[in-house]
C-alpha cells in the first residue's frame, strides 16, 4: 500500500536508520532497501542482529545497499565515531529517521534519577546529538528529511496510561523539538516532521501491555514510515503526525 502517491519518481536516497535491529526499524530497513537505488545505512547496538537484517535484505533484494553500523547512541563519543564511519561509504545524507528508542514501565514514585536519565538519554537526548552531526551533511541543493518517531503517548490531548510518565514525557519532548527545529531550519532545505505512532505489533509494544493485541503489524507501520519518510517533506515541514487506529 502507497501512501504518497504524487511523487513517484524518488531521486536516489542515502537514509539513516535508528533501532533498526527489530520491530519497526527492522521492518523499514527491509523495506528501504528493497529500492535498490537507495543506501540504507542501519543503525543498532545489536551488530548480530544486523548482520541477520543484511542478510534477510539481501534474500529479498539481491541487490540492495544496506550498511548496518553498530552503534550504542548513548555512549560519549559514539554519534562521532558513527558519523566517522558513515563519512568512508557516502558523502551526503538526505533522510534520518531517529526511530531508536526506550520504554519504561514503572510506577511514577519509584522512577530514579538514572531510570529518567536513560530514557531521556536514548529518546531525546542521543536524537539531538545525532541531528546536530548530520545536519552538516545534509546537502541544501536537494531538500532533505528528518523524521522523528514519537508515540501516541507523547502526543497532546490523547489517552496516557499509568506506569509510562518517563517515556510519553521524552516522546513529548521529540515532537515539541520537532518542531523548533522545523521553524530553525525552514530556509536551509531541510525538512522535520513527526510521527506519534500508535499501537503496532512489537516488542516494545508487549512489554509496556503484555498479552494486548495491535491492529497493525510492525511491517505495516513501517510502510506507511518509509513512504512518509521518502516523501512527506515535499509537502509539509514541522507537522506532528498521530498514526493511530487504536487507544494504546
Amino acid at each position: 500500500m502507497r501512501f504518497f502517491e504524487l511523487n513517484k519518481n524518488v531521486k536516489t536516497m542515502n537514509i539513516i536508520v535508528t533501532g533498526a535491529s527489530r520491530g519497526i526499524g527492522y521492518e523499514l530497513v527491509k523495506i528501504l532497501s528493497s529500492d535498490s537505488k537507495h543506501t540504507i545505512i542501519a543503525v543498532s547496538r545489536n551488530s548480530q542482529k544486523l548482520e541477520q537484517l543484511k542478510k534477510d535484505c539481501l534474500l529479498l533484494n539481491p541487490a540492495s545497499n544496506i550498511i548496518p553500523l553498530a552503534c550504542d547512541l548513548t555512549e560519549k563519543n559514539a554519534v562521532e565515531k558513527l558519523i566517522s564511519e558513515i563519512k568512508k561509504n557516502v558523502s551526503s545524507i538526505n533522510i534520518l529517521i531517529n526511530n531508536a528508542g526506550a520504554l519504561l514501565n514503572k510506577p511514577f514514585e519509584t522512577i530514579a534519577a538514572a531510570d529518567l536519565e536513560y530514557v531521556y538519554n536514548v529518546n531525546v537526548f542521543s536524537v539531538i546529538r545525532l541531528i546536530q552531526a548530520v545536519l552538516p551533511l545534509m546537502d541544501g541543493g536537494q531538500k532533505s528529511h528528518i523524521v522523528n518517531i514519537s508515540s501516541m503517548g507523547g502526543f497532546q490531548g490523547s489517552a496516557k496510561f499509568a506506569g509510562l510518565a518517563a517515556y510519553s514525557s521524552s516522546k513529548a519532548a521529540l515532537a515539541c523539538l520537532t518542531e523548533c527545529l522545523a521553524e530553525e531550519y525552514k530556509e536551509k532545505n531541510i525538512a522535520f516532521n513527526c510521527l506519534a505512532l500508535g499501537a503496532a505489533q512489537t516488542e516494545m509494544l508487549q512489554e509496556a501491555f503484555p498479552g494486548y493485541k495491535a491492529p497493525l503489524s510492525a511491517s505495516q507501520m513501517a510502510s506507511f514510515i518509509a513512504d512518509f519518510s521518502l516523501n512527506a517533506h515535499q509537502y509539509m515541514n514541522g507537522r506532528i503526525i498521530p498514526v493511530s487506529l487504536s487507544t494504546p
